[in-house]
């Protein structure tokens, strides 16, 4: 759809329920992966929500925190997927269930929908297919959350690359 616009490039969001804590970590990693990489020019990476609750909000400040340790920084805001993210996006990676739910209820009423949607966690050579939200966990939850992104988004990019 927008093809004049994102050219050749593969085309990715990442998602979860509110997105301040799970998919800004896995939006920021894909970032720096296909950085470290040297094909950061071939993808085009986002991260948004099934809900709308903390639209234009920053990512949780421990979260946040995670990053920053690992040298990895974001300046994303929260923003809910919309029905023309199935039309642009390729691919479509969620956290749990429930945004698989979610998501692919919305793209029922998306004609042109193109997004293959799965879960990230289906990437995960550990075979930890679901990505806890960690959002009233400790700092050690966030870090498990980290841990599964890195193992999911090196996964990916290995297997789209």
């Amino acid at each position: 759809m927008l093809d004049f616009l994102y050219g050749k490039k593969k085309v990715i969001l990442c998602i979860c329920l509110w997105n301040i804590c799970r998919s800004p970590i896995a939006e920021a990693v894909f970032q720096k992966m296909a950085t470290d990489n040297g094909v950061v020019d071939k993808w085009v990476i986002d991260s948004g929500a099934t809900s709308d609750w903390n639209t234009g909000s920053s990512p949780d400040a421990c979260g946040l925190a995670c990053l920053r340790k690992h040298v990895i920084e974001t300046d994303h805001r929260a923003r809910q997927v919309t029905k023309e993210d199935f039309m642009t996006f390729d691919h479509i990676l969620c956290m749990d269930e429930s945004n698989l739910r979610d998501l692919n209820k919305k793209a029922s009423s998306v004609k042109n929908s193109k997004a293959k949607i799965e879960l990230l966690g289906s990437y995960d050579p550990e075979k930890q297919l679901i990505i806890q939200d960690p959002y009233y966990g400790s700092d050690k939850d966030f870090e498990t959350v980290y841990e599964q992104c890195v193992r999911c988004c090196k996964a990916f990019l290995e297997q789209h690359s």
